[in-house]
């Protein structure tokens, strides 16, 4: 039916909110003139307004709706801002229409975008018969399923985005643009809007950002043990420095700026240094952060460390010497049992130790060879009466043993039996034989 509406200078408005407001919002005035009317939609506020008492605007629906009825038009009643719906509100105007000859009734919010569509079909459905009815779902339930709907848009969206953006310094315009015909982008933005889509954008370009000065930071935090260990080799000069004071000393170092570079601008990720060409060197605020002087400690630390085991070594080395326990060709294993009381014994590795006490073995032997040789030089008498083949019988090596085997020198190789047997049959082979081949000094002959 052709229904008049008079205006008569109302303004148009969009939501309760700006009644009283009018003044902030564009004036626009209701247009005179006739509307087809094919039905009503019959909102009821159901949220907990201010100063207005639900029971009489209920009172003033229930008057609308008498005067509606009278066209005999389909009624279907939309209740509103259900996102802030107080439930008594809701029970009372799900009654109110049960008692209208069972009206239809639609939960929505506008906000949340839920069931505004389904409003308009359900009413559509009643101008219409022809169309298949409208299945009425309950707001919560349809605002889950909306958030599921939303969810699944927006993780395709979000793939989509990490897709085809791959710098922090791609633009929304231009990476809107490649994205525009991708189904992904259309879906969420006919869901959740432009501004979010976007929104998402920044985020994803922000988070590329941060990966990147990431990167850039652990390069650098990599370095800068290599500059500490270039510029500050020597424990005495900053054993008792500070922070500030290891910075002016760093500064004062001929190749600094080989290391370091001073920016005029700071914090350094927060400049154009994070995508600097020629950023290798590293940014000299940095060490100002915890990283950094974490670092500083591991380097002091280091070096009291290695001056600790130095100074062990040097320990471990007089200990050696000084040990009556320790004699030529002495095992490790034996030797150990000796050493492990000593103080020096706790700063260094077990390999360390064995190592040195190998080096040091190695001179021990060779020293008590060298006074073995003497020793059978100052008693050649016992090699005179021996066979022109120079081969000593089992008895005559006997008589050899027991004329030096009360000398220190003799009892020295004792672990080493058959290194000092092959040394008598070398010196005798020397006696008869004498060359430079046979000599016990050669090379050195």
């Amino acid at each position: 039916a052709a229904t008049k509406l008079a205006s008569a200078e109302k303004l148009m408005y969009f939501c309760t909110d700006q009644l009283g407001l009018e003044q902030d919002f564009e004036q626009k005035q209701m247009p005179d003139g006739k509307l087809l009317v094919d039905g009503f939609l019959l909102c009821v506020d159901v949220s907990r307004g201010m100063n207005r008492n639900f029971d009489e605007q209920l009172k003033f629906v229930s008057n609308l709706y008498n005067q509606l009825a009278k066209t005999k038009k389909p009624v279907v009643v939309v209740l509103t801002k259900c996102d802030e719906g107080v439930e008594r509100y809701i029970r009372d105007a799900h009654a109110f229409a049960l008692g209208k000859k069972n009206l239809q009734v639609v939960e929505t919010s506008a906000r949340s975008n839920v069931n505004v569509d389904l409003a308009f079909g359900a009413l559509a459905q009643l101008v219409d018969r022809g169309r298949g009815k409208a299945k009425i779902v309950p707001y919560f339930e349809a605002l889950k399923q909306q958030s599921q709907q939303i969810a699944a848009a927006k993780d395709r969206y979000e793939w989509l985005v990490g897709r085809v953006v791959k710098s922090h310094h791609d633009t929304w315009a231009d990476a809107g643009r490649r994205m525009r015909p991708a189904p992904e982008y259309r879906d969420y933005v006919h869901l959740e809007g432009t501004q979010k889509a976007k929104k998402l954008f920044l985020q994803h370009v922000h988070r590329l950002r941060q990966e990147h000065v990431e990167r850039r930071r652990k390069a650098y935090l990599a370095l800068l043990p290599q500059a500490f260990d270039a510029l500050l080799p020597d424990l005495d000069e900053i054993d008792r420095l500070g922070r500030a004071g290891a910075e002016k000393l760093l500064e004062s170092k001929p190749d600094f700026l080989k290391w370091f570079v001073v920016l005029e601008e700071t914090p350094w990720d927060a400049t154009g240094h994070v995508d600097a060409a020629d950023g290798e060197r590293i940014p000299f605020d940095l060490v100002e952060t915890p990283p950094a002087e974490q670092l500083y400690e591991a380097h002091v630390e280091k070096l009291r460390a290695e001056r600790r085991r130095a100074e062990a070594r040097r320990a471990f080395r007089r200990g050696l010497e000084a040990s009556p326990f320790v004699t030529p060709g002495k095992p490790w294993e034996e030797a150990r049992s000796f050493l492990m009381s000593e103080d020096f014994y706790a700063w260094l590795d077990e390999a360390v130790y064995v190592d040195l006490y190998g080096k040091h073995q190695k001179r021990l032997i060779e020293k008590a060879k060298e006074d073995f040789q003497e020793l059978l030089l100052e008693y050649s008498e016992l090699f005179y009466e021996l066979e022109l083949d120079a081969k000593p019988s089992k008895e005559k090596m006997g008589v050899i043993q027991e004329v030096l085997g009360e000398e220190q020198r003799f009892k020295a190789l004792q672990k080493l039996q058959a290194e000092r047997d092959a040394l008598v049959l070398k010196h005798i082979h020397f006696v008869y034989h004498p060359t430079k081949e046979t000599c016990p000094s050669c090379p050195g002959c």
